[in-house]
């Protein structure tokens, strides 16, 4: 973990070594003080140090550990405390957004889902605070300490100034402090993530990833994109954190996108673009089964699992795209797994081993040849994934200190 000797400034080895105290508990408790020192490689004094504060703090509480078969005094164990503190959650999706207080351990107290018009009078901002103020009004007897304010949302973002510079389907967005805006009326730390970096955490937190040093994860929905852990950690995360891959032009040609370019994966792969082509390709295709229910994306996925030529070829072409840029990805970043988050994944058995192909053809077999292609744990709906940064700035410490501090 860190050792004490780590050069830097001295708020900072705090902020580290109480975030990687925190992190041991959270994840092994309840877990004794000796286990600790040596699990975290920190002096006994220091460990003492760093949960006394926590103690004090209502962050961790003591509890007996007895160990199996042993007959002798159960030893102190700590746990964290989670169920007074609370964080508010929030999700912006294409014409929805959720809100939700979550206690620190992720434990959902109440959950909403309220309409946020495309089209508005109202700028966008004033739009978003009017529906925390009014949920933060309805849920107030169930609210306890707030801690934090975590949000995920598409779009191209600054995730360190808490600035949005675009979203799509939002056109009045355009360079707005959401962060700075919400931390200056609530009086606390706002993250500010892309939805799908926000997933990518959480699945290496919570979900498929866990465990795994280096992983790619690709999400084919509305939006498409992909995010990056690499030697644990989210790439470029204290930045723009997302990889761009829907904004890489496969087609000069093509369909203008939201970001200002012509032909871009995104426009090509996306929930909204497959369905428009599966429409084109339905008038050519009188026999498909496609024809037998209005489009959606289950019945596309329904159609090509029970062997329509058309619905296969549509999934698979999805599969293709998306697998030539990651045969790139995977030159770059050598990850151990590649993980597809997608409304897609209900015809897995034809979109994985479209991706797959396209790895294994056009990547380094060194890099390809162990590498698997796997679904999502969790789905990209709600407020679950802005649990994963709540989660990241206690274990990292930003968050835990400013709570210590009160």
């Amino acid at each position: 973990m860190v050792a004490e000797s780590q050069p830097g400034h001295i708020d900072q080895i705090k902020q580290t070594n109480a975030g990687a105290v925190y992190r041991l508990i959270d994840q092994l408790g309840p877990v004794s003080r000796i286990d600790l020192s040596r699990l975290a490689q920190l002096a006994p004094a220091s460990i003492t140090k760093i949960v006394r504060e926590m103690l004090e703090a209502h962050l961790v509480q003591e509890t007996e550990i007895q160990d199996p078969g042993s007959r002798g005094r159960p030893a102190v164990g700590l746990m964290v405390e989670t169920e007074a503190w609370h964080y508010l959650s929030l999700r912006i999706s294409r014409g929805e957004i959720n809100l939700a207080l979550r206690d620190l351990s992720s434990k959902l107290v109440v959950e909403e889902e309220q309409t946020l018009a495309l089209v508005d009078d109202k700028p966008f901002l004033d739009r978003v605070i009017e529906h925390i103020d009014r949920f933060f009004i309805r849920h107030q007897q169930k609210l306890e300490r707030l801690t934090s304010i975590a949000i995920t949302l598409p779009g191209i973002i600054d995730t360190e100034n808490g600035i949005i510079h675009r979203m799509p389907f939002y056109d009045d967005v355009k360079d707005v402090a959401l962060g700075e805006a919400l931390e200056s009326r609530t009086g606390v730390p706002v993250y500010l993530q892309h939805d799908i970096s926000a997933w990518t955490m959480a699945e290496a937190l919570f979900g498929a990833s866990r465990g795994a040093r280096d992983v790619i994860q690709v999400v084919i929905d509305h939006n498409v994109g992909a995010g990056v852990i690499t030697d644990g950690r989210l790439l470029h995360a204290g930045s723009s954190s997302l990889v761009e891959i829907g904004h890489t032009q496969v087609d000069p040609y093509g369909k203008r996108c939201y970001c200002g370019n012509h032909g871009c994966l995104e426009t090509i792969a996306s929930v909204e673009s497959v369905l428009e082509l599966a429409q084109v390709r339905m008038k050519q295709s009188m026999s498909s089964m496609l024809h037998q229910q209005p489009l959606t994306v289950e019945w596309l996925c329904q159609a090509a699992l029970q062997g329509d030529l058309l619905a296969k070829d549509i999934i698979s072409g999805v599969g293709t795209h998306v697998g030539r840029i990651l045969a790139i990805m995977v030159n770059l970043f050598n990850p151990q797994k590649i993980l597809i988050g997608s409304p897609f994944n209900q015809a897995a058995d034809i979109l994985f081993p479209a991706i797959s192909a396209c790895i294994r053809q056009q990547s380094l077999p060194a890099y390809s040849k162990h590498i698997s292609v796997e679904g999502t744990q969790f789905l990209n709906r709600g407020t679950m994934t802005g649990a994963a940064l709540v989660k990241d700035a206690l274990y990292n410490g930003q968050l835990l200190i400013k709570l210590l501090q009160g």
